[in-house]
């Protein structure tokens, strides 16, 4: 079904459904309208429902509030997530993890955290294994490890003890914050170890640049699919081996494997960058184009810098132009880039371009600067106030 079909197919179900004259017959027809929200991101259709379930009086009925509290934090509503779970009268395991998980999904872990103690002071709830995973995501992604390891420790005298998920869970948090060794031996307790607990712990390795036993690891998975290969491309490449990086990707290629995400693009393109590498650059820009990721951000930005490094100016312009949006660092990346190869006036002016579209600089777009005018001779600029 095409998404305007559905939409109108929801509109009219909506006006049929409040029809009903059994209010308990609603339910199951609003938790189904609302699964279709979640799977075709549909956020205003899905406020729609929720109006509807206020009217009908079942907005403290579960699991609705809950099932509401999924879609919200799924289509990347925060906000509303929140105003909903304020307003529930009675929260279970569930809507904290749902609340959570929204949070963590808006890529705003620091409320994760901040409000996790709640579920104890409030509810007088205590974590199941749901909680517990997406608190340690949260932990993760802000390298809390003291929280992490508070975490840990509860998680320890919990019922849940020998949960393989939240297991997976610490393998990411330990590897994130940089203790691979502790990584490790919550890695071999899991029994059952899925695909997220290898790539954790190979990731982990690959970031920590233990090259000898990220190999070891990936060379022992069980099955290898692109998050693994991305995983250990990634972490070789960000602990400065680019080079073995490039050779694992060419091997990836061999293997046939399908590039459906954009991350181990974006990493290789940065070895290129690193090593100045120009033409397996080229091949890797070709595949970008390829595979369909050319308007995406972070690989944009990537190729400009890397065309920038390797001294291609123009095909760097190529890209930037090119862009249907640019952010501080498309914008750093072509100053900086245009600065060090002598063109001190299309670093000044793609500067004040960039304060025209209302994109604010940062520290290393000011070092572009000064590098463009000390090289230039342009002092006096140096010893006036910047517009920003």
């Amino acid at each position: 079904m095409s998404p305007s079909n559905f939409l109108s197919l929801l509109d009219s179900q909506s006006k049929l459904y409040l029809g009903f004259q059994d209010l308990s017959t609603l339910i199951p027809s609003y938790l189904h309208r609302l699964k279709l929200c979640t799977k075709h991101q549909a956020p205003s259709n899905a406020k729609k429902i929720h109006a509807q379930i206020v009217k009908s009086g079942l907005s403290q009925c579960q699991p609705l509030p809950n099932t509401l509290l999924n879609v919200y934090g799924k289509c990347n509503l925060p906000q509303d997530a929140q105003c909903l779970f304020e307003e529930m009268t009675q929260r279970d395991h569930v809507s904290w993890a749902s609340i959570l998980t929204a949070y963590n999904l808006a890529k705003l872990p620091n409320k994760t955290v901040s409000i996790f103690h709640y579920m104890f002071i409030i509810d007088r709830l205590q974590p199941d294994h749901f909680v517990y995973a997406t608190l340690l995501k949260a932990c993760a992604s802000l390298c809390a490890l003291r929280l992490g390891k508070q975490v840990h420790a509860r998680f320890v005298l919990s019922p849940f003890v020998d949960d393989d998920v939240v297991k997976s869970s610490l393998v990411d948090m330990y590897a994130k914050c940089g203790l691979p060794s502790i990584a490790r031996s919550v890695f071999d307790s899991i029994l059952v170890k899925t695909s997220v607990s290898w790539t954790a712990m190979l990731s982990g390795y690959a970031r920590s640049g233990l090259k000898d036993e990220a190999m070891e690891l990936f060379l022992r998975a069980p099955a290898r699919n692109l998050y693994s290969w991305t995983a250990l491309i990634s972490g070789l490449v960000q602990s400065g081996y680019c080079i073995d990086g490039c050779y694992m990707f060419i091997e990836m290629r061999r293997e046939g494997v399908d590039i459906s995400d954009p991350l181990v693009l974006s990493s290789v393109v940065g070895a290129c960058s690193n090593l100045a590498v120009l033409g397996f650059g080229r091949q890797a820009h070709g595949l970008v184009i390829g595979s369909g990721f050319e308007s995406c951000l972070f690989i944009s930005n990537a190729l400009v810098d890397m065309y920038a490094k390797c001294s291609d100016i123009l095909a760097a312009r190529n890209v930037f132009y090119r862009m249907l949006h640019r952010d501080v660092v498309s914008w750093t990346s072509m100053i900086v880039g245009a600065a060090q190869h002598g063109r001190a006036e299309e670093a000044l002016d793609l500067y004040d371009q960039m304060v025209l579209a209302g994109v604010k600089p940062n520290e290393v777009t000011f070092i572009g600067l000064i590098y463009a005018c000390s090289h230039a001779g342009f002092i006096e600029l140096l010893q006036t106030p910047w517009k920003f």
